[in-house]
């Protein structure tokens, strides 16, 4: 199919990797659909793109850390006739802290944006998708989904359950015209650590950062490749690759080291 008719849903549209996939997205003359919670942001991304681009660029402000939210945003775009043949669940979120002291909210939060909108999300576009033999899911995880994270445990976790979500669509979608990638970022240079609250850890003081643009390139050539698995960058690919090797407790004993703050 050309592109010029193919519509583009991505979550998380406003800053960091979404950003950069929506300007690749644009680039190559896609419609998209930006979601994301600021909408101020998001009109002044939708703005930009069209002067820069000139493609038609529908935003829609909201929250899909409400739990109404997917199924919302699933009927409007339903009611308007969009339909849409790439979706990136991009938007998700982590926090910084150990687990007992973190508040309910932060930690049942992260599972409603990072898992159970994602997978709601994917459910729902799915189904058209199936019914047209096409269509292509990113699922954003992390190089996080490869190991256990102390100080950053549910966030780990959550992409961790991204990464094995998205291998068993893969095997379960062969043949259908309808392919999961599950795009794995190290760390990059965006707003994240600054929500997380993990701004002074060794990872993001001392090992350093990739930034967004390279990244979101890396996952875009991934996607149009079908692949089931892309991890940007060599140092996090050997990272990702070398932990199945190592013994379980060094491996999480290491990843809590690269998590804690630094003078």
């Amino acid at each position: 199919m050309n592109s010029r008719s193919q519509t583009v849903l991505i979550t998380g549209a406003s800053g960091g990797i979404g950003y950069e996939l929506a300007k690749l997205f644009a680039h190559d003359r896609y419609t998209l659909v930006l979601v994301a919670r600021n909408a101020e942001r998001l009109a002044q991304v939708a703005t930009d793109l069209q002067n820069q681009f000139g493609n038609t660029v529908r935003t829609v402000p909201l929250d899909l850390g409400s739990p109404a939210a997917p199924k919302f945003l699933f009927d409007q775009l339903q009611r308007e006739n969009i339909p849409i043949d790439i979706l990136i669940n991009n938007a998700g979120f982590g926090a910084f802290g150990e687990f007992s002291a973190m508040p309910d909210e932060e930690i049942l939060s992260q599972i409603q944006l990072n898992i159970t909108a994602l997978t709601h999300l994917t459910r729902l576009f799915l189904a058209p998708m199936l019914t047209r033999h096409h269509g292509r899911i990113m699922n954003v995880a992390s190089t996080a989904a490869f190991q256990p994270g102390p100080l950053m445990a549910v966030y780990y976790a959550t992409k961790a359950y991204v990464l094995s979500f998205s291998e068993a669509l893969t095997n379960e979608l062969r043949g259908s015209g309808v392919s999961v990638t599950c795009f794995c970022p190290g760390p990059t240079n965006t707003g994240f650590a600054k929500r997380a609250g993990s701004e002074g850890s060794r990872l993001f003081r001392q090992i350093g950062c990739m930034n967004a643009e390279t990244v979101a390139r890396d996952g875009y050539r991934g996607l149009m490749k079908d692949k089931t698995i892309v991890i940007s960058g060599t140092q996090n690919w050997l990272v990702a690759e070398s932990v199945r090797f190592a013994p379980r407790k060094m491996v999480t004993a290491i990843s809590r080291w690269i998590s804690e703050r630094v003078e």
